[in-house]
């Protein structure tokens, strides 16, 4: 029994040495242990073949068991691997024709491209991405400059302004020969030097009700960087009705504030936790009260990253927390933010 049983193994050796066809080891020792159980079966006890292979069938059908079912788990395991692997690359595949990057973009994103948490299928979600961003003043050029420069895939810019010598002081994304133009198209300018493999798209206009519901829903991400709270709280209302992500922010002299309003979520509005207007003069917009010039950038900079950490689903968020950054003081706190049981908004849900 033994001698055979080391034959088996010397075959086996000489098999992979000889590097024979895989089947060949498992074929062989199907057809040995059909062979010994046909002995066992067939020849009387006494007969010297099966003395010679032990006497009893037992032993063997114990070591062919074991052996049968080691051969079948490392077959299965192997299709399982197989299958992975095939579909790892048909998902590979597809991504790469629905999205590629020329070898200026894999140079463009290459810092991007060699971190874990990004990588390549981390760049392919954002420019596949779309943002919309309300506002293109002093929250909105840090916040297009960087959807840019990262490679966010569609950028829609929405603002009714033009460009004041007044708004330099801050809004860096717009220069002397931009003064007198609207600044989403300036804005546009500046965004196409930076990046011209992605997409943009200016409104040159007031984002008003009835043009709100069907723009928000054209974007993955809504960027609120404006001066007023009618519009802040009318992107809040639609944003809600379309479960659609809202990275806010707001200025004031030297204070500043980031917030993020994933409305797929059960998690708290603008207006719960700003339920009205505050009153004539409580809030002053930039031009009324001044902005320290670096702040919109701290502050932008902040809103553009919340957005691109959503796109790649990772790290952590602002969702229901104020972030809260003093200029002055150099001093940074977060507020935990809950819904209000009585806003109107979370209780409709609609427009």
């Amino acid at each position: 029994m033994f001698s055979i049983i080391i034959g088996f193994v010397v075959f086996w050796i000489i098999a992979r040495k000889l590097q024979l066809s895989k089947p060949i080891v498992p074929a062989v020792a199907i057809g040995l242990s059909v062979f010994i159980s046909c002995v066992h079966l067939t020849l009387p006890p006494e007969n010297n073949l099966r003395v010679a292979l032990g006497g009893s069938l037992e032993p063997w059908a114990l070591l062919i068991s074991i052996f049968l079912v080691v051969y079948f788990y490392r077959e299965i395991l192997k299709r399982i691997r197989s299958l992975s692997i095939k579909n790892t690359q048909e998902i590979k595949s597809e991504h790469s024709s629905e999205i590629s990057f020329s070898d200026f973009e894999l140079d463009r994103y290459s810092r991007h491209l060699i971190m874990r948490e990004i990588g390549g299928l981390g760049q392919k979600k954002l420019k596949s991405a779309s943002v919309l961003v309300v506002g293109a003043g002093g929250l909105g050029s840090p916040v297009l400059q960087y959807l840019s420069a990262a490679g966010i895939g569609t950028l829609g810019i929405i603002d009714d302004d033009v460009v004041d010598q007044s708004n330099l002081q801050r809004q860096v994304i717009h220069n002397d020969h931009s003064i007198g133009l609207p600044k989403v198209f300036s804005a546009q300018r500046a965004i196409e030097d930076q990046n011209p493999y992605i997409k943009v798209k200016p409104y040159h206009r007031r984002l008003s009700r009835d043009i709100a519901s069907e723009l928000l829903s054209e974007y993955d991400i809504i960027i609120e960087g404006s001066d007023n709270f009618e519009t802040r709280y009318l992107v809040n209302e639609v944003a809600k009705s379309l479960s659609k992500v809202v990275v806010s922010g707001a200025l004031s002299q030297w204070e500043g504030q980031v917030m993020v309003f994933d409305h797929s979520l059960n998690s708290p509005c603008y207006q719960c936790i700003f339920p009205e207007k505050p009153a004539a003069g409580l809030a002053p917009t930039c031009a009324e009260a001044g902005v320290f010039s670096a702040l919109p950038g701290v502050i932008g900079t902040l809103m553009a990253a919340e957005a691109i950490k959503h796109i790649l689903d990772v790290g952590n968020g602002l969702n229901g927390v104020m972030l809260i950054y003093d200029a002055m003081q150099a001093e940074t706190r977060s507020i935990k933010v809950n819904k209000a049981t009585n806003c109107r908004i979370c209780a409709n849900g609609a427009v």
